[in-house]
């Protein structure tokens, strides 16, 4: 005990070099532990994702012929099949939103064509077939706004036809895929949002975006009188 007293006193300053030294280690790991959880804090949630069940699919009445030329496919994930006949009137499948689905920012979903219909062309006139079509909806007052995405036989990736607008109706087609390779999975994600924005309000980053009602898919045939098939399957949200 005397030599420790005796170190002590040969050198009063190392113990509160020691002192400090501790501290200033203390006090830079508390404005660490301090920052990190403000910025936990001030960030914002993870999206999440949100796989849409593959029997909520209803055929919308309204919209349909009488023949339901869809099945689902009990695969690992399962899918839905469209097989469209010559001669079948067209029917649509749709899935319509919940509330909480409803504030979705973005839509992803994977499909492929399996047969193309003959010359099919949503940009040519009396022609308007596609192998797969896949329909978002949004609406605000008593107007609806669509975008119909198509996988088209001949026309150009990029290319937007067949505007409609009108008081009650604002609708664009965009061809995402074109022609083959048939019988081959793509995967496409949609920016809600931009994507209003980009069509219905002349790209202004401010625009207001209503909530989207709900999804719908439809292959036909009935313009060009052929035969038409794909698969849908992966629909997903991704929610704040």
């Amino acid at each position: 005990m005397a030599a420790m007293g005796d170190d002590v006193g040969r050198y009063p300053g190392e113990a509160g070099r020691t002192a400090r030294g501790l501290g200033r280690r203390l006090s830079l790991a508390l404005a660490v532990a301090l920052a990190s959880s403000v910025a936990l804090a001030d960030a914002p949630p993870a999206p999440h994702v949100q796989t849409l069940d593959i029997h909520r699919w209803r055929v919308v009445q309204r919209e349909s012929g009488p023949t339901d030329y869809y099945t689902i496919v009990a695969a690992q994930p399962p899918f839905v099949r469209a097989l469209y006949a010559p001669g079948m009137e067209t029917t649509v499948l749709g899935i319509v939103f919940t509330d909480a689905e409803r504030t979705a920012k973005k839509v992803r979903w994977r499909w492929r064509a399996e047969t193309l219909p003959t010359l099919g062309s949503e940009c040519g006139e009396g022609r308007e077939d596609s192998a797969a079509s896949v329909y978002l909806t949004w609406k605000r007052g008593l107007r609806w706004y669509t975008l119909k995405y198509v996988w088209s036989p001949i026309d150009k990736v990029g290319s937007v036809c067949r505007p409609i607008r009108n008081p009650f109706v604002a609708q664009d087609t965009v061809v995402l895929e074109s022609g083959g390779p048939v019988d081959a999975w793509a995967t496409e994600e949609i920016d809600l949002k931009a994507e209003f924005r980009r069509h219905f309000a002349d790209n202004d980053p401010n625009a207001d975006v209503p909530d989207l009602l709900g999804v719908g898919i439809m292959s036909d045939g009935d313009q060009t009188n052929s035969a038409s098939a794909a698969d849908y399957g992966d629909f997903a949200l991704v929610v704040p």
